[in-house]
């Protein structure tokens, strides 16, 4: 694997005149070539993450070749008539940043072959100053064209592109930023892909009566739409973008991943293509020399033994579906139209709300990747007593909630939320994508209507904690990773939360007694916190372990017993400034205990891959134990 197999040296650096409307037969053919090329590569070097397990998100990028293509040609022919980056607000269209570094010199070749993989800087969203020639850091999808903006207030003069698509201009920033861009008449030109697909489906499904097109205009923005695959109609509109003044979307409409056999117009194409479909591709492509390479390719494995938990492991995520199937099972069906409804955020595969759509559709609302607007109308379906709103997304946006959160709150709303994808386990995306400031959902008033945040340790107690908590008044945050987690056991081998066991929220739990002082932790942390618990036992080092489920809740007795031990230390993947270590300090000293205190979390900027997330930020089993015996 140490020469990338396909001849990207083939690249075609031809310069394109933004005053010709029209290509001449030369650069037709070197705007093919230099298309099929490129997505060649992508296809290729995107399918590497899908054998190694990271996945990748091969359509977005492999779409907009073409008018990537006319793009960096553009730049080539006209340098100070342009700001030469590739401003992406979908920021899952990383491939394209890494391939045209590459193609630009700043990033070997063979590098792309380690495509999102641990500790190789080519995480699933661009960060600017990690990775060898990325110009910008997109951070969650729909959140450039604002930025943009201000760029293009920044060079007054120069055309501006941003790259954009019918998912990310479904975030409500994207509508300011329109009424900004038209106000002040600025040269920001949209290059949209219009697909009809998102993760769970097909907007103009769920979405009905909504066009990208038609919203675009009615906020006074110029719209030349048209075949993104048409190449000689494409390059037009883009050209007549550039010649009119302030700012254009040029929307191209295509199936998601044209001409890949299997994946075309398939919403299995918004994330990485499959090997099987990639050997296929780059085989019929005479690319067999890439897919001779891909075959090669080995997922790593975790071979860590954690002790303290069984061999069976299970994704929350989904198990909290499975736990809200069961509860909403027991109502019939008129009950469950007047009591509950779920509002999803495209996210509905990802957050196990999928299972809820399946069995019971009727509470079920699709919707789009508009976090503010689905929580606000899950909340204000609960404002009643004895209604229950449903929201489920990804923690990292919990961050853009945090005035409907409030409004909810103020409105004594009874919504109860699952925000997956909480810490940084299994997180590839990296660090615009983990879920670290959850604790930011509890700023309300000491004395404002309740809110709970709940983070379960395993699947056993997400059941129990939905058992107890779904149909409680107020606001309920429920998290959970990305990553599966093992069933945690207690001293004898037993299942801890199995048989009998209730959850009773607020309460802190004894996960093992110790005399030598006390890690608290709670969700993914707590099996890994186990694990350095144990075997720091059997080093003679008598250390105990508190699970925290309800993490913003004081349980007085636990406070108590722990503040009198002689050292406590939090092990959390949130936020080090952020998490529950920020506040536990506090809450020991307000109470007058003084143990020796510490606090890990998540400090720095990730590592990509999986579980390699946890040692990177000094939180696996290895690092607890270093810490708690240095401290």
């Amino acid at each position: 694997m140490s020469k990338f197999p396909i001849d990207l040296g083939a690249y075609q650096r031809i310069a394109l005149n933004p005053n010709n409307s029209t290509l001449t037969a030369e650069e037709r053919v070197s705007l093919k070539a230099n298309i099929q090329l490129c997505r060649d590569a992508i296809v290729f070097f995107t399918a590497t993450g899908a054998a190694r397990g990271v996945g990748g998100h091969t359509g977005g990028p492999y779409d907009t070749v073409p008018e990537v293509m006319i793009m960096d040609a553009l730049f080539r022919g006209s340098a100070d008539g342009f700001v030469p980056i590739f401003f992406d607000e979908a920021g899952h269209r990383v491939a394209t940043q890494y391939l045209m570094s590459t193609l630009n010199g700043d990033l070997p070749a063979e590098r792309l072959m380690q495509y999102r993989a641990a500790h190789s800087h080519l995480p699933g969203h661009p960060e600017l100053g990690f990775t060898p020639g990325v110009k910008f850091s997109s951070g969650r999808l729909g959140h450039m064209w604002p930025y943009v903006n201000g760029v293009a207030i920044a060079n007054p003069g120069k055309t501006v592109f941003c790259l954009g698509s019918d998912g990310s201009q479904q975030e409500g920033n994207d509508a300011e930023a329109a009424r900004l861009a038209v106000a002040q008449n600025l040269n920001v030109k949209l290059i949209i892909d219009d697909n009809d697909v998102t993760i769970a489906g097909h907007p103009s499904h769920y979405l009905k009566g909504c066009s990208t097109a038609a919203t675009l205009a009615g906020q006074g923005v110029t719209v030349l739409e048209g075949d993104g695959e048409d190449l000689d109609d494409l390059y037009k509109r883009i050209i007549t973008a550039i010649n009119t003044p302030g700012p254009v979307a040029v929307i191209n409409h295509r199936p998601m991943c044209p001409g890949i056999v299997g994946l075309e117009g398939s919403t299995h194409g918004h994330d990485v293509v499959s090997v099987k479909v990639a050997l296929e591709y780059l085989e019929s492509h005479g690319q067999q020399a890439a897919a001779d390479h891909l075959r090669e390719v080995k997922a790593p494995k975790n071979d860590a033994v954690f002790l303290g938990s069984s061999d069976n492991w299970d994704a929350n995520r989904n198990v909290f579906g499975d736990a809200c199937v069961d509860i909403l099972g027991r109502l019939s069906e008129a009950e469950r139209v007047e009591k509950v409804r779920v509002v999803d955020s495209d996210l509905e595969g990802s957050c196990g709300l999928f299972k809820i759509h399946k069995a019971f559709p009727e509470v079920f609302i699709s919707s789009g990747i508009m976090e503010r607007g689905n929580f606000s109308a899950a909340a204000g379906f609960g404002m009643e007593a004895g209604k229950q709103g449903i929201f489920g997304t990804f923690s990292a946006f919990l961050e853009m909630l945090m005035s409907e959160i409030t409004m909810a709150r103020l409105n004594k709303s009874n919504v109860l939320s699952h925000f997956s994808h909480s810490g940084i386990d299994d997180m590839a995306d990296n660090t615009c994508h983990f879920g670290l400031n959850n604790m930011f959902a509890d700023n309300g008033l000491s004395d404002a209507y309740d809110t709970n945040l709940y983070f379960p340790a395993d699947p056993l107690q997400m059941k129990a904690c939905l058992e107890t908590v779904f149909f409680n008044p107020g606001l309920r945050f429920v998290f959970s990773t990305r990553s599966k987690v093992p069933t945690i056991l207690d001293s004898n081998g037993n299942e801890f939360f199995g048989g009998d066991y209730k959850f009773v929220s607020g309460k802190d739990e004894v996960i093992r007694e110790g005399t030598a002082g006390y890690i608290v932790s709670f969700g993914e942390a707590l099996y890994r916190s186990l694990d350095a618990v144990e075997r720091l036992k059997q080093q003679g080092v008598d250390v105990g372990l508190i699970n925290k489920p309800t993490l913003n809740v004081i349980d007085e007795d636990m406070l108590a017993k722990i503040g009198k031990s002689p050292k406590v230390m939090v092990v959390e993947a949130f936020n080090r400034k952020t998490g529950l270590g920020s506040r536990m300090g506090s809450w020991l000293l307000e109470r007058g205990y003084a143990p020796k205190y510490s606090h890990l979390g998540t400090y720095k900027e990730g590592c990509g891959g999986l579980w390699e997330q946890f040692p990177h930020q000094g939180i696996d089993p290895a690092g607890i134990m270093a810490s708690f015996l240095k401290g």
